[in-house]
């Protein structure tokens, strides 16, 4: 147990996966609150929406129309944030200038997919059982399978788990060139600026890492180094599993708990407690423990104010191309970052 006065006093606590501090004062939660309320999320909706650019048979904004799914369904956003094809942009020569120095901005390319958890109009991940989680787990891996280098240490296993389609057309053009990173996340509920109550999510392939996964991976390979080759969040695991003060659900495969260093009041990470660098190391026992833990978390977040939880959630692993170092030093995780603070309508603000 941290010393019980840490529940009293203000202190900082460290977070090993960006190198930083944050400060952490406990006694403010008993503060009057008086600000910004929310609406609670109540909403119900129905099984199919004639007007929904994401249900099987509709038709997109952009005028393709949907297949009558069954499942999972993927494909290239209508509104991608990066796009594949582009205008060139070449910087002037760095000739020492204030603007060359300061004034510094470089080309990133990619391409970005939605992904539909269920043809189902009203069903969050909330909603749904492990084993209808599992389709999404499957596609997330064959998606990241298509996308990996060639000359990556995960290609040798990547085959292994190409999984066939769940009884859906997949028609996704291969990339025209070898990206980077590949991010894939939910972004649930209107708080967090979803604009399609359809449960889906989205996946976006870039030339460069994303800053929050760039800093972890140098973190995750400094500990690496200095530690004789341990994993930070393997050890992690095992450390938060022996005290039992932040876990939240646990099975053969994962651990999901609090972290200690979480910013958000009902911040929720996902660990794989034994050493896996991305989703094509998952046999699908490995899976299965996946999707029963995403199943907890959202399930728990609902219940939590009986309302439907908004949160932000993200998968970190192993980069698509990267060093040998790169690769084996990453370690797969989920983010959840929830903006609720007391209740249903009340969130939090990062403000200072």
């Amino acid at each position: 147990m941290p010393d019980a006065i840490l529940n009293d006093i203000s202190h900082r606590r460290y977070n090993p996966l960006r190198g930083s501090w944050l400060l952490v004062s406990p006694h403010r939660t008993k503060r009057p609150w008086q600000g910004q309320q929310e609406e609670a999320s109540k909403t119900t909706l129905p099984d199919h929406d004639l007007s929904c650019y994401l249900c099987p048979g509709n038709a997109r904004a952009g005028g393709d129309v949907n297949p009558q799914y069954e499942s999972t369904f993927v494909f290239v956003n209508d509104y991608s944030a990066v796009k594949e094809e582009q205008a060139e942009y070449n910087p002037a020569d760095q000739d020492g200038s204030l603007s060359s120095r300061l004034l510094r901005a470089e080309s990133v390319t990619g391409k970005c997919y939605v992904i539909t958890f269920s043809k189902a109009h009203n069903l969050t991940l909330a909603d749904l059982s492990p084993s209808q989680i599992l389709p999404v787990i499957d596609t997330w891996t064959r998606i990241y399978t298509a996308h990996l280098s060639p000359s990556s240490p995960l290609a040798q296993v990547a085959g292994a788990t190409s999984l066939p389609p769940h009884g859906h057309s997949e028609s996704f053009a291969a990339p025209n060139r070898q990206y980077r990173y590949m991010q894939i996340f939910e972004n649930k509920g209107a708080a967090m600026g979803c604009s399609n109550p359809h449960p889906h999510g989205q996946i976006w392939t870039t030339t460069g890492l994303p800053e929050e996964p760039a800093l972890e991976l140098e973190q995750l390979k400094k500990y690496r180094r200095e530690q004789g080759g341990s994993n930070l969040l393997e050890d992690y695991a095992i450390l938060e599993s022996t005290k039992e003060e932040r876990v939240i659900f646990e099975n053969g495969n994962f651990l999901t708990l609090c972290p200690w260093w979480a910013i958000w009041p009902f911040e929720v990470m996902i660990v794989s407690k034994q050493h896996k660098r991305a989703l094509v190391d998952f046999n699908d026992q490995e899976r299965l423990g996946l999707a029963e833990s995403i199943a907890e978390v959202t399930r728990r977040y609902d219940n939590l104010f009986e309302t439907h939880f908004p949160y932000s959630m993200g998968i970190h692993q192993a980069p698509l191309e990267g060093s040998k170092e790169e690769i084996e030093a990453s370690h797969f995780h989920i983010h959840f970052y929830p903006p609720l603070l007391r209740s249903a309508t009340v969130r939090k603000f990062l403000v200072g």
